[in-house]
């Protein structure tokens, strides 16, 4: 939608650049912004003016104006100028439907040059031109003039304006919480910023606002949220950076579902609020259990935009009795020893080359498995491959069956522990899906996978690590585990009750990304004690690291609840794009390393002595 004219005039405009039509013609206008192209005519200089708002072709003609003729040749691409003129249509067969001003051009009477521009190191006017990430992110104030980072900017906008509207539409209140504060475990390593006020001190850089977010349900705030700037030092990925942005929200007085619903609906109507024309595949979203999305996905995030579900063959691979009796050695003694042989079908691949065929087992390999099974669907049925002949036809029609494969497809196999198996072909689902092309890309697949297990056993530091959150809550059928456990605080082994438990955790995935996480929390300080000293905090490690939340609660805390999205994988996903970095203004490269300001960089000598500080154990210079 074109912004108002009125609203955007200035002494250098009357309008922007995307606002003059047809219903403009013949009215003074007032232009200003950047060359986007140039083409001289000699009497007849054409610029195609660009603000962030849209193009309109403007013309000089030296006859009717030749003071602003001469100045326009010394115009080139990406020079800030400003001009005035007369609206007027274009002659027929002159319209441009690619614009939507392309039904009009100014007729230039006056013209100023701005600003002058060196030659930019790429092509800002090309949205085909493919350049090299380093130079983007090094001219980031010239990429981001490019149309498909303004787009994918003014997205985000839309998205962030969204979430607001409806949070405060709902009763929640936005509250601003600091950056700096204690550092407290969040599952990454934090940034910290040591204080000249109090020597040999620091404070910590949120990884998330979640302890103050819990202390505002205390403090009777009641809903809460917050677009938060958060910071994890860990390494990067497509879909992490060392800052980052997420919603945070929490409700006090709420259970699981009341959690879901508000969030469900906020999202929904976000969704349809930013990108109105992408389908949402599902609503109400699908909710799956943690142990079945592994079951069925092989993993906690499942792309649910084509099916390709993995399916296990143990029914099938043993005798009456239960024994393994398959043929094949391998699964076999997988399947003896408490392993798993397990697979996934790709439609329409049971012609694929050897070279497609080894290309599958390295990438599986790659994902960590020990090898990768093949079998081939032909006409009538039959199974080709390696194994096949080890396989009697009877448990080669079962095979066939239990893999739901139709004459022509391939069958890939794993055969591993638990874990592995499942981990290596949620990988391998998630490749084909792509190469396959199997996934609209147009289309939003939401989904909820929650109740994850509370804990997982860390055997180098004999103690329990909470899955997610150190706050989750358990679910209220398992908070038995928590209170028999093995012995008092500090106690713990990998026998414990505990490591049954299953947390009020849930997660939001979209299209295959985490998009967010969240849980009930323990409001309970006689709990949440007993769940910090599963995770191997004594009495006085709990007092240093969450003594304001545990002394809070006994002042009455209420039953509470939040999530935070990722913001940034939000953006990325709505806008169809892989990287968050694609969605961000200024972001990090791989390294962290910002190369437009180039940062991170050495401190002045005053700042060290200031801060009473050296760098210590740094690798010799080369």
């Amino acid at each position: 939608m074109s912004a108002d004219p009125r609203l955007l005039a200035t002494p250098y405009r009357s309008h922007t650049c995307g606002d003059l039509r047809l219903a403009d013609d013949g009215i003074t206008a007032k232009l200003s912004g950047w060359v986007h192209r140039r083409r001289d005519y000699g009497k007849l200089i054409f610029i195609d003016l660009r603000d962030r708002h849209g193009i309109t072709q403007v013309v000089i003609d030296a006859g009717d104006a030749p003071e602003a003729h001469e100045i326009a040749t010394r115009v080139r691409s990406e020079f800030v100028i400003a001009v005035e003129g007369i609206v007027a249509e274009r002659g027929e067969g002159m319209d441009n439907a690619k614009l939507a001003t392309g039904a009009v051009e100014l007729q230039v009477r006056s013209i100023r040059i701005l600003n002058e521009a060196k030659t930019p190191p790429f092509y800002i006017n090309d949205p085909e031109a493919t350049i090299d990430e380093t130079l983007r992110l090094r001219y980031r104030y010239l990429d981001i003039r490019r149309e498909a980072m303004q787009r994918r900017l003014m997205l985000r906008s839309r998205l962030v304006q969204s979430i607001r509207e409806v949070h405060h539409a709902n009763g929640f209140i936005e509250v601003e919480t600091p950056n700096l504060i204690k550092s407290t475990p969040e599952g990454a390593r934090d940034f910290i910023v040591p204080s000249r006020l109090q020597p040999g001190t620091v404070y910590a850089l949120p990884q998330s606002p979640q302890q103050l977010k819990q202390l505002l349900m205390v403090a009777g705030i009641d809903r809460y949220f917050q677009i938060a700037r958060c910071f994890r030092d860990e390494d990067l990925r497509g879909d992490r950076q060392p800052e980052f942005t997420q919603l945070d929200l929490e409700m006090s007085f709420v259970d699981e579902d009341t959690v879901r619903d508000f969030i469900e609906m906020m999202v929904i109507q976000v969704t349809r609020a930013t990108v109105p024309d992408r389908p949402i595949r599902q609503i109400p979203f699908p909710v799956f259990e943690y142990d079945d999305a592994i079951e069925r996905y092989g993993s906690d995030k499942p792309d649910l935009r084509f099916a390709m579900e993995l399916f296990d063959l143990a029914p099938v691979l043993k005798a009456a009795d239960g024994t393994p009796d398959s043929g094949f050695r391998v699964f076999d003694e997988t399947l003896a020893s408490g392993g798993r042989v397990k697979g996934i079908t790709a439609p329409g691949m049971g012609g694929a080359t050897r070279r497609e065929i080894d290309d599958l087992t390295e990438t599986a390999k790659r994902f960590g498995a020990r090898g990768l099974v093949n079998l081939s669907v032909q006409a009538g049925g039959e199974l080709h491959g390696p194994i096949a002949k080890f396989l009697a036809p009877a448990t080669q029609a079962l095979v066939r069956e239990r893999a739901g494969a139709a004459d022509g497809d391939l069958i890939l196999i794993v055969a591993d522990g638990s874990d592995k198996t499942n981990d290596v072909l949620g990988r391998l689902r998630v490749e084909l899906g792509g190469r396959l092309g199997l996934a609209d890309p147009n289309e939003l697949a939401y989904c909820w996978v929650h109740h994850f297990p509370m804990y997982q056993w860390d055997a180098e530091h004999t103690r329990w690590d909470a899955t997610h959150n150190p706050f989750s809550g358990v679910v209220p059928e398992d908070e038995v585990l928590l209170t028999t456990t093995s012995g008092d605080l500090g106690v713990r082994d990998p026998g414990d009750p505990a490591g049954r438990a299953k947390a009020m955790q849930y997660d939001v995935a979209l299209n295959g990304w985490e998009l967010g996480g969240g849980s009930v929390r323990i409001w309970d300080p006689v709990l949440l004690a007993r769940s910090f000293g599963l995770q191997g905090y004594s009495k006085e490690q709990m007092h240093e690291r969450f003594g304001a939340i545990l002394e809070a609660f006994e002042y009455g805390a209420p039953p509470h609840g939040g999530i935070a999205l990722g913001v940034d994988r939000w953006a990325a996903l709505l806008s169809y794009q892989t990287n968050i970095r694609e969605v961000m203004a200024f972001p990090k490269t791989q390294s962290g390393s910002d190369l437009m300001l180039e940062a991170p960089s050495a401190p002045d000598a005053e700042q060290f002595e200031e801060l009473g500080l050296k760098f210590v154990g740094l690798p010799p210079k080369a």
